[in-house]
């Protein structure tokens, strides 16, 4: 697993060159609601053992939460089931929010 920052997140989505990675959240329905990042599919941490199926284990995948603590447990446990690359974004939305989009609602 790599962490990856939000700027550097931000660099990789706006990179038209680059293949966008798969932004998995798993954080809570609520939350999703309250904020999210473009593109991110709501997957709640509850959820990943029975749905990880779902998600291709090849693919570059950053999992998202609040504020990269879940993320990062969800990134180990997909590791353990063959995922090769994961990234866990360090900081979670919070830091998404405080670095590269200031008028995201943050909680």
């Amino acid at each position: 697993m790599q962490q990856i920052s939000a700027p550097q997140l931000k660099t990789w989505l706006d990179d038209a060159e680059r293949t966008k990675p798969v932004l998995v959240d798993v954080r809570q329905p609520w939350e999703f609601d309250v904020c999210r990042i473009d593109g991110s599919k709501p997957l709640p941490m509850s959820a990943i053992p029975a749905r990880f199926m779902e998600l291709d284990r090849n693919a570059e995948t950053v999992v998202i939460c609040h504020h990269g603590a879940r993320s990062y447990q969800v990134c180990m446990f997909l590791e353990h089931q063959g995922f090769t690359n994961i990234f866990n974004l360090y900081g979670g939305v919070a830091a998404w929010a405080q670095q590269v989009d200031p008028a995201m609602p943050t909680y």
